[in-house]
């Protein structure tokens, strides 16, 4: 038995010869057309490849169920838009809090945090490249001028960091990062509601 997102499929598991044959079969469907698959469940448990086409290692014969949960690629787009917003106030106030722990002084404490915030960082520029990459919001002057304003200061962080210079770095940090993350809530709040008026 195959179901999508709660709908049985006339697809008979055992006329192919691995897991990985009936996937691809299923993804032939013009319903995944805009879809991402977020969970596949072979037999009742949660599936996913640990190494490059272990599905097709995996005899259909073994298959008994699966079930395959998708989104659309506009609402997972909006669902990235939220997971921003939540990120950018985080390095927002990450950044707030590392400042002052350097000019406090408090070396250790504040690196380790700066390590955290660096860290967030990188996250939020993937979520971003997959929002500019799935909707191709590279014509989109704000979003392309703010992720190059971020990604120029990232880089002057990392110099500054490498210099050792502290108080130099809670300034960028406070009063260059802090207002350019700001400006992210706005951009993204645009961003959701020209996505779901894609939709």
């Amino acid at each position: 038995m195959i179901v999508v997102d709660g709908h049985e499929k006339t697809i008979d598991i055992k006329s192919f010869q691995n897991l990985e044959q009936i996937l691809l079969k299923v993804m032939e469907d013009s319903y995944m057309n805009d879809r991402i698959v977020t969970d596949v469940l072979v037999n009742k448990e949660n599936f996913s490849e640990i190494y490059p086409h272990q599905a097709e290692d995996i005899p259909s014969s073994e298959v008994e169920s699966i079930e395959i949960v998708t989104m659309g690629t506009t609402e997972m787009a909006v669902n990235i838009t939220r997971e921003l917003y939540k990120v950018v106030t985080i390095m927002d106030t990450g950044a707030h809090q590392v400042a002052t722990l350097f000019r406090q002084a408090d070396d250790a404490e504040a690196l380790d945090m700066l390590q955290d915030l660096l860290d967030v960082t990188r996250d939020f520029f993937g979520m971003v490249g997959v929002l500019r990459d799935e909707f191709t919001l590279r014509e989109h002057k704000p979003f392309t001028a703010a992720i190059e304003e971020l990604s120029n200061l990232f880089t002057e962080m990392l110099d500054v960091m490498g210099n050792e210079d502290w108080i130099l770095l809670s300034d960028l940090l406070e009063y260059e990062y802090v207002p350019a993350v700001q400006r992210w809530k706005n951009i993204i709040a645009k961003l959701r509601e020209e996505i779901r008026d894609v939709q």
